[in-house]
């Protein structure tokens, strides 16, 4: 006998729910994984292997500073944004249209973070002071995009408690919007430091997600109900 419906198919969506199909997250975590995963190790490419004249190793591996410090700071920032997003998923029970394209949007953002972590690097280690600020200008302009995407995204998870796990506190995403707002307006603080220090942006930049690592759970824990 043929099963009416494989397990894990969509379920349609009733009048009263908006348009689209439901269906369960995981497959669309596993997605994101794979591209998240993909876009950390491309991280490491632009760690070079120290070339010229014999007994320069050591002072070319310690030239090479600034993109030892712009790796560790993506890798941590796409690390800080996988967990981050496996909490996201964890909050939501199934997924809509609207949800599978703002998830598009936010792994637009991750995807292309090797890019400005390449051209950080570069023009800190060859570049004018003019270079630089460019880098850092574009680094955090990703980085800002990518708040963006999250503030978006919860602000359709608050107009769609359907799509919600039935234990989330009410309110749960209005608040995440805050660490949102914060995720795009930080970047630009570095940036302006960065005009004047550049080297000291970077490790402005460190911090970011060092903070999102800590408030994984919520800019406050969330409050399930009794």
């Amino acid at each position: 006998m043929v099963p009416d419906a494989y397990p894990h198919d969509p379920v349609p969506v009733g009048s009263d729910s908006g348009p689209g199909l439901f269906s369960e997250s995981a497959r669309v975590e596993i997605f994101s994984d794979g591209v998240i995963a993909i876009a950390i190790t491309l991280l490491v490419l632009d760690l070079k292997i120290p070339e010229g004249e014999p007994g320069t190793v050591a002072h070319r591996l310690l030239e090479q500073w600034p993109a030892y410090l712009a790796y560790l700071a993506s890798f941590i920032y796409l690390g800080v944004v996988w967990v981050n997003h496996h909490a996201l998923f964890t909050r939501i029970s199934r997924v809509d249209n609207g949800v599978l394209w703002r998830n598009l949007a936010m792994l637009l953002a991750m995807s292309v973070f090797p890019f400005p972590t390449a051209t950080l690097a570069y023009a800190m280690q060859h570049g004018t002071h003019g270079d630089q600020v460019v880098a850092l200008s574009l680094y955090g302009l990703i980085i800002s995009a990518m708040g963006v995407t999250w503030m978006i995204m919860f602000f359709y998870l608050e107009q769609r408690r359907d799509l919600l796990s039935d234990d989330l506190a009410p309110g749960f995403f209005r608040e995440e919007r805050r660490r949102a707002a914060l995720g795009i307006l930080s970047p630009v603080v570095a940036v302006a430091i960065g005009v004047v220090v550049p080297a000291v942006a970077l490790f402005v930049f460190l911090l970011i997600p060092i903070f999102y690592g800590l408030t994984t759970e919520g800019w406050t824990p969330p409050r399930r109900k009794a």
